[in-house]
């Protein structure tokens, strides 16, 4: 019994102890875990190499969550902290999210504004060397890689990143920093009396922050606003209803929620909104997801103002976070979310099948629906209506917006995602920034100046070209190379509009390209702004 964790004894103690009507304690199939404990007494006591215990537990918990829903995840306590500091609060260090895939960092995100995200280092980059020192296939902890990669402010760190679809590893120098954790990263006035608000995420702070935005919106005058949740990933559930309660008037229902388990839980609309009157436009797509879903489905459904956009991704999961002893986390799938109609918008998985999962987006894509409503095939028999209007919606399938806008997959050519894969274009705009900021700040002192009439020099992008000659990278010919240029010249603006003023300002100008923008900007009566 030595070989049993205090922790183990308690758990078991108590399951083998408690009444088995006691609240649900009867379903517990002691057999079963007589059975986990004995296997790991046995491996650990009679196995001919030494294990690893705690690896031992963690990989047991893994497997038996993989077997659930895709959303059910163990985290050790690193991962832990990690998950939750771009949620809570800030560090210093390159600021990305990542895991560790067959002894070889992935990152999964890079944290807006942050310093990794700045240089170029995209989501799906395997970092490799840090400081010239093997970080991959060398078996090293997750805890002394990050001890690698973390470091006081002003600090540099260099890496070696592999990156799918370039032909060698690509260097970056990366300037430690305090990662920047705000989760509204923009707004300003689209047209009079339009405001534009983006969120990244839901954080602790979100509806803070998106109070005190709509406060300064108004005070320039903005009566109507487009709420951008494109590319939000979702995060807390009690911010989705902070922010939905900017719109809704108070005791108006946001979300319920129901499991096996856990009794029906209602959130409503608190008192104090600043976007009670007035007109709303929530823009979505593809990646919309969680939390941000939550806010379009409770807006959609009290016939508060107009979806835009795709159809989001369709998380309709509500995670509990498990603590555990030492500091690790099970965030368990323990119930449904429903929109105030009734919808529970998670779309069909397999359990066991978290591949199949996330190729859900790929398969959209494949299939023509971002690009056609008429392949879009939403479950006949999971119809809704809107609690004002009575309009139909549907569940079992993400948010469909109230106005769909197709994804332009004509404009990017293959030789502009050439450019950009291999990081040319974040390279060079990074060098030209560098030699040009006192520059430009100089004589660009306002932004709205700079986005008219700023014409990216003919020298920059032949800077740019050459070395992709030298890498062997180069258009099918003239005619491709021609409609790459104005993409190239756009793109490498707005990283310089990124990096001399704000995020902000870089939403002011891309948003001009964006069809989802511009059709909310025509549904409220706005002025459109001229493409770009």
């Amino acid at each position: 019994m030595k070989q049993f964790t205090l922790y183990s004894l308690l758990l078991l103690s108590l399951v083998l102890a408690r009444p088995a009507a006691a609240q649900g304690w009867d379903e517990f199939d002691t057999e079963s875990l007589r059975k986990l404990q004995i296997a790991q007494m046995a491996i650990t006591s009679l196995y001919v190499d030494t294990v690893n215990q705690k690896k031992l537990a963690e990989d047991a918990i893994r497997g038996m969550l993989k077997e659930l829903d895709p959303h059910s995840t163990y985290s050790n306590p690193e991962e832990t902290k990690k998950l939750t500091e771009p949620l809570e609060g800030n560090f210093e260090g390159i600021g990305i999210q990542f895991n560790m895939l067959s002894d070889t960092l992935v990152v999964i995100q890079t944290i807006t504004k942050g310093p990794s995200e700045k240089v170029g280092i995209l989501a799906g980059d395997r970092i490799t060397t840090v400081d010239g020192e093997p970080i991959a296939g060398v078996k090293m902890s997750r805890d002394t890689i990050m001890k690698k990669l973390r470091g006081p402010k002003d600090t540099k760190v260099k890496l070696e990143v592999v990156r799918r679809g370039a032909k060698k590893p690509l260097h970056f120098t990366v300037v430690r920093d305090k990662i920047p954790l705000n989760t509204l990263d923009a707004a300003y006035i689209a047209s009079p009396g339009i405001g534009y608000v983006h969120l990244d995420r839901f954080g602790a702070t979100t509806g803070q922050e998106l109070h005190d935005a709509i406060k300064k919106l108004k005070e320039q005058g903005a009566h109507d606003l487009i709420l951008d949740l494109q590319m939000n990933g979702g995060g807390y559930m009690g911010a989705a209803e902070t922010v939905a309660s900017e719109f809704l008037s108070q005791g108006k229902l946001v979300v319920y929620t129901e499991g096996r388990s856990q009794q029906r839980q209602t959130l409503c609309a608190e008192a104090g909104g600043l976007m009670l009157e007035g007109k709303v436009a929530v823009l979505v797509d593809e990646y919309t997801a969680s939390a941000a879903e939550i806010v379009a489905g409770a807006i959609q459904d009290h016939d508060r103002g107009p979806i835009i956009g795709r159809r989001t991704f369709g998380k309709g999961l509500v995670q509990r976070p498990v603590p555990l002893p030492d500091g690790s986390m099970i965030r368990l799938t323990t119930a449904h979310y429903f929109t105030p109609s009734g919808r529970c918008i998670q779309k069909p998985y397999v359990k066991g099948q978290k591949e199949q999962y996330e190729e859900d987006l790929e398969n959209r894509y494949k299939h023509g629906e971002l690009v056609s409503i008429d392949s879009i095939h939403l479950d006949s028999t999971k119809v809704y209506r809107t609690l004002v209007e009575g309009r139909t919606v549907y569940g079992g399938g993400g948010i469909m917006p109230d106005i769909f806008v197709p994804l332009d997959t004509t404009r990017l050519t293959k030789f502009y995602t050439a450019l950009r894969r291999n990081n040319l274009i974040n390279d060079h705009s990074l060098r030209f920034i560098d030699q040009h900021r006192k520059q430009i700040k100089a004589e660009w002192t306002d932004v709205n100046d700079f986005i008219s009439r700023y014409e990216v020099p003919a020298a920059l992008t032949d800077s740019l070209l050459a070395e992709a000659e030298r890498k062997g990278i180069r258009p099918a010919d003239e005619a491709e190379l021609q409609k790459t240029l104005p993409d190239l010249r756009f793109t490498l603006k707005s990283l310089i509009i990124y990096d001399i003023w704000d995020r902000n300002e870089y939403f002011l100008f891309v948003n001009r390209r964006s069809d989802i923008y511009r059709r909310a900007l025509k549904v409220l009566g706005g002025e459109l702004p001229p493409r770009v």
